[in-house]
Parts: C-alpha cells; sequence; structure tokens
C-alpha cells in the first residue's frame, strides 16, 4: 500500500477539494504528483502524460462544481489526477489489473467520468453533445473538454470546433493541453497577464459594449474587429480558434496554479452568457520527474519500475512481433525504393523508429489522423508507389470508410500491418484488437493473413507486399511461440494453409478432432491437441481461405474447432462455417474465440484463462461441447 500524504489523504471528492485555501494547492499538487509516480511505477501505466495534468486537475476540480459540471478528458490517459481527486485513490494499487481501475476515463466506474475517452479528439463533439442537451432539458451547467497530447491533430477534433462555434448560447469550455508546444511560442510573463485581463470582467463588459455601439456602424465594427483579432494575433494562435467562433484565451503556464484558477473562474462566468471559450494552456510532460521531462517517450505508458532507478533495459531476448515489423520495414525498403512507410503518430509503438532514421524521406508520421493516413496511402499507390501503413488493429476501426472506398473498391496495392490484433491486456475494450478479421473479411479484394509467429509474420508481409492488390498482415502485442524469424524475404503462397499436427493413433482416439486455428492460439491448440491426439491445421489466411484443406478436414474427421483469438461473430471460424454450407457438410462443429461483449482490462494470461482460450480451457470446452470421456 502506498504511503498516504498529510493532504491528498483527506481529499475524496471535489466537494472536499474545495474546503482547502488556494494556498495549500500548490503542496497538494506536489504530493498528487508524487503520489502518481508511485502508483505507475507500482502497476504500470500511463505516466509523462499524467505527471503534466496535476495543475489542471485541480484547478478544475476546485473551480468547477463537479460531477454536475461535465469534464471530458481526451485522451483519457491524461486523467488519473482526475480519478485521484474524485475518490479513486484508494484502488491505484489496481489500476489496469482484471476488476481494478481502469487505466481511461469509464462512465460505468464513477459520476465524475462523464465520457468514455481511450481515442483521441472525440472531447470537443461529446462535450458540445452535452452542453446542447442540458440546454434542450433547461438545466444550467459548464462543460469542459480538456484535449491535448496530440489530440487536437485528428480532423474531429475541427469537426466539433466547426460545430460548436454556431451555437453562442451553448456554455462549452474547451481547453487545449498543449503539452509539446507545437502550437505557441514559450509562454512568459506578458501572455499570462493578458489571457487574465482578457478573461476578466472588464474586458468583457467593455468588449460587450463596444461591440452594440459599433453595430450601428458595420463598417467600424469589422474594422474593430480585424484589429482585436491582429492584436490577439500577436501574443497567441487566437485567428484559427476564433474563426471557429470561440473565444480564444491564452497561452498561459498550465503548471501555475493561480493563473489557471483565476482563468477558469472567469471563463466560468462568460461561457453562460458569451458561449463557446477556447483555453490554451502548456504544460510539460513528465513534470516534476526528471527522467521523464528529458525522456516523455520511453516514461508514456512504462511497465513497473523502480522511481529511483528508472527504466531499465528489458530482459527479454525473443523479439516482438512489432520489432520483427520495424527489421522487415527496413529490409524491404533496402529491396525496394517504392516502398513508403506511414504511420499515424505510432513511431514507437509500430516499430517505425530505425525506419525513419534509415529513410527519412520515406517516412511520414500524419499524427492522430487515422482517416487521412488510409486515403493518403491510397495516394501515393495510384501514383506507383507502395505505402505500408503500419497501424494498431482498434486504430484502423477509425478509417474503416477510407478502407472500403478508397482502398479496396479501388484495388490499390496497400499493406497494413495491423498490430495489437486480439487481445491487449491491461489497456482494455478500447484497444483490444478483436474485431479486425470480421469487418475484413467481407472487404472484396483484401486479403487478409493471420500468422501464427514471428517468422510466418516476416514472410506474410513479404508476401503481402509482392502483391498488387491491398492486403492485411495482423499479429499481437509481444513476442509468441514458435519460431523466429530470419532476415530473408520469403514469399508463400497465397490462400494456403497446412497441416501442423496430424493425429498419431486414428484407431484409438474415441472422436478424430481437427482444430483449425488462425493465429498465434495454434500453440494453445497444439497443447490441447497432444492431450486429445488431434490434428491442428495452420490456416494462416482468413481470405483467401484454403478451402481445399478445410474441406479435407472436414471428410477425414469427426468434428471440427475453429480458434482465433477475435471475435467468434462474423470472424474466421464463421468464414469455415460458410464454406461448409455451402458444399452441404454435415459435420458437428465449435467455435473458440471471443464472446459477443467487450474484453475486460487485465493481465493478458488471465483473460485468456477467462475466455477459454488457455490449452487447458480450450481441452475442457472441447471435451465437454463433444462429450467426450474426461
Amino acid at each position: 500500500m502506498l504511503k498516504a500524504t498529510n493532504l491528498l489523504h483527506t481529499i475524496n471528492s471535489s466537494q472536499e477539494l474545495k474546503q482547502l485555501e488556494e494556498s495549500q494547492l500548490p503542496l497538494l499538487a506536489d504530493e498528487l504528483r508524487e503520489f502518481i509516480l508511485q502508483s505507475v511505477a507500482s502497476t504500470g501505466g500511463h505516466l509523462s502524460s499524467n505527471l503534466g495534468t496535476v495543475e489542471l486537475a485541480i484547478a478544475l476540480h476546485y473551480v468547477f462544481d463537479t460531477p454536475e459540471d461535465r469534464i471530458v478528458w481526451d485522451v483519457g490517459h491524461q486523467s488519473y489526477a482526475h480519478k485521484i481527486l474524485t475518490g479513486r485513490r484508494e484502488m491505484m494499487p489496481s489500476l489496469r489489473q482484471f476488476g481494478g481501475l481502469s487505466g481511461f476515463p469509464k462512465r460505468s466506474e464513477s459520476p465524475y467520468d462523464a465520457f468514455g475517452t481511450a481515442h483521441s479528439s472525440t472531447s470537443i463533439s461529446a462535450a458540445l453533445g452535452m452542453a446542447v442537451a442540458s440546454k434542450v432539458k433547461g438545466e444550467k451547467r459548464n462543460v469542459i473538454a480538456v484535449i491535448g497530447d496530440g489530440s487536437m491533430s485528428a480532423g474531429m477534433a475541427y469537426e466539433g470546433l466547426n460545430n460548436a462555434g454556431v451555437d453562442k448560447s451553448i456554455p462549452l469550455i474547451v481547453i487545449l493541453n498543449d503539452n509539446e508546444m507545437s502550437i505557441s511560442p514559450a509562454v512568459g510573463a506578458l501572455n499570462r497577464y493578458l489571457a487574465k485581463l482578457i478573461s476578466g470582467s472588464l474586458y468583457g463588459a467593455t468588449k460587450k459594449g463596444l461591440d452594440k455601439m459599433l453595430s450601428y456602424t458595420p463598417p467600424l465594427r469589422e474594422f474593430a474587429k480585424r484589429l482585436e483579432g491582429h492584436a490577439k494575433g500577436m501574443i497567441g494562435p487566437a485567428t484559427i480558434f476564433e474563426e471557429f467562433g470561440f473565444d480564444y484565451y491564452g497561452p498561459i503556464d498550465g503548471h501555475n496554479l493561480a493563473d489557471l484558477i483565476v482563468t477558469l473562474s472567469n471563463l466560468k462566468k462568460i461561457a453562460q452568457t458569451d458561449g463557446p471559450q477556447f483555453l490554451h494552456i502548456v504544460t510539460k510532460k513528465g513534470k516534476g520527474y526528471e527522467r521523464a521531462e528529458s525522456n516523455p517517450i520511453s516514461y508514456h505508458g512504462p511497465g513497473k519500475f523502480n522511481p529511483s532507478e528508472g527504466l531499465k533495459p528489458s530482459a527479454v531476448s525473443k523479439k516482438t512481433y512489432t520489432e520483427v515489423f520495424g527489421e522487415w520495414l527496413c529490409d524491404m525498403a533496402k529491396q525496394d525504393e517504392r516502398l513508403i512507410g506511414i504511420t499515424p503518430a505510432m513511431r514507437e509503438g509500430s516499430g517505425l523508429v530505425q525506419f525513419e532514421e534509415q529513410f527519412p524521406n520515406r517516412y511520414f508520421d500524419v499524427g492522430i489522423a487515422e482517416q487521412h493516413a488510409v486515403t493518403f496511402a491510397a495516394g501515393i499507390a495510384c501514383e506507383g508507389l507502395k505505402p505500408v501503413v503500419a497501424i494498431y488493429s482498434t486504430f484502423l476501426q477509425r478509417g474503416y470508410d477510407q478502407l472500403i472506398h478508397d482502398v479496396t473498391l479501388q484495388n490499390l496495392p496497400i499493406v497494413f500491418a495491423i498490430d495489437r490484433a486480439g487481445m491487449v491486456g491491461a489497456d482494455g475494450p478500447t484497444h483490444a484488437g478483436v474485431f479486425d478479421i470480421a469487418f475484413l473479411r467481407c472487404l472484396p479484394n483484401l486479403v487478409v493473413m493471420t500468422p501464427s509467429n514471428q517468422a510466418d509474420c516476416r514472410n506474410m508481409l513479404t508476401t503481402a507486399f509482392s502483391l498488387d492488390s491491398p492486403s492485411v498482415v495482423r499479429y499481437p502485442r509481444g513476442s509468441g511461440e514458435g519460431p523466429e524469424a530470419s532476415r530473408t524475404l520469403e514469399i508463400i503462397p497465397v490462400g494456403k494453409g497446412s497441416i501442423a499436427r496430424r493425429i498419431k493413433s486414428a484407431e484409438t482416439v474415441e472422436k478424430k478432432i481437427a482444430f483449425v486455428c488462425f493465429g498465434p492460439l495454434l500453440y494453445s491448440a497444439l497443447k490441447a491437441a497432444e492431450e486429445l491426439d488431434a490434428t491442428v491445421a495452420d490456416m494462416r489466411f482468413v481470405k483467401p481461405l484454403d478451402e481445399a484443406l478445410l474441406l479435407d478436414l472436414a471428410k477425414n474427421h469427426d468434428a471440427l474447432v475453429f480458434i482465433e483469438d477475435s471475435a467468434i461473430q462474423g470472424g474466421a471460424g464463421s468464414a469455415c462455417l460458410e464454406v461448409l454450407s455451402r458444399h452441404h457438410f454435415q459435420i458437428p462443429t465449435l467455435q473458440i474465440g471471443l464472446p459477443d461483449e467487450y474484453v475486460e482490462h487485465g493481465d493478458i494470461n488471465l483473460l485468456l484463462d477467462l475466455y477459454g482460450l488457455s490449452p487447458k480451457k480450450i481441452l475442457i470446452k472441447v471435451q465437454e461441447h463433444f462429450q467426450l470421456t474426461l
């Protein structure tokens, strides 16, 4: 159990926070920041971003009447301070563990979590919807969207801004947490002073009075508005946000509690009368922990570590699937100068660091803009180059329309290297890549591959790159069982599976069973098959499916078991059943995969066992379903 601190342990709600004197808040911030550091070091989780939002979380709950006033955190991984201040401090040791505290805002977890946000750039749209709903219902409240950590790079944020600025009667506040200094120059005393001055009542009243007076002389009014815009432009990037219909304030220091409280208090009043407000704050990722400040990327989502020692090199010797992809990408790029690497803001996560270093002119990070990434790749492919889009399974969902209309409909040769396919453990349902097989296999022209090990993954990537049509290679997080990848570039036959194990004694088995496997669960199936003396097929391709192999298995076995690390509804097993039905086969079958529910966060091995995907649970399911002798 973490040591309780003097002030922090007295705070379990925003109401208790408001009982503190403003002079006590800096000490609370220090205690809260240390508590976050120690908590994340004990459990793993998102660190850098949360160290940077400590003062903002304190100021928001100190000024606003939460949970009646709504706060939407975007991206949600920067909400730990918010969770700790709102009654969940004692739950932090269970962070991202099964049955424990979620690493993201979760509506079912607390009334303070107004909206679930694990993917980025949704906050403005959601907060606007809440503000509109409050207006329709006749309820008076403030709604605040906290958007940051790269979320402003996605188009959806601007769609929300564009819609929000239309109605000046909507009390919406958008706070840009700029933690990379990507928009504005450095924060100084003048900026802080002007932000407080501009957000004060005197400025607002004067502006209203002048606006009313000048309304009778439109040319002068227009001139005054342009002059005001240019004046604000000298101290910050006001123009773009004010063109959307927001009043812009900032940038201010997001670690200065006094400035935050004054400015937020002013905006709380202004929003109720003047409509949408935009506050730009600048924070430091990793604030207060020097190692994270100097290397925020490494400390973005670390596992367990000793804060006094910092992160240590991993002792794992076997390469991860992500590392295999990164090596393949560089090797393939050396062979073919047409290769272009694309990532939507996941250079490290998707393994493109070496590729960027070796081929900077062929590397493109498009920001958190998955839709754009897919269509951008389509445009490149139209001109004869060969784009490879490195993207997480759960993020590809955001570019699905573009995948259909811009890629598969035009049959463009793009390789989608889909990382984090299957369950992802502690990141939970928002990041689990369990729907891709179902939503990909229905698309014409698309080849879908499911490697069971790193060696197959590399060969399939090479095969995908050789095709003149769009293709997908989906692989899980981390490493796995089976052979490691070589450095060769081998092309394998498309749509052909293989037999990984055959029944050793067909005369003595109670029932001849064949496991039909897609992806890395092949090795769980092999272990269960040893107990049953069953056949195991590694299908390799979901589309095109190896129908000849499947039908041969059906002819020579008494039952088939389909195994995949994805949703079984519409998944690979469903594809097999369609083939059997089309060929009028009537054979007992069992589908093993993920049920019609969202997979909770927790240890990956625990989840595999819970959902019946461990070797032991696969064996039990097969024995019970086919009524085999135990």
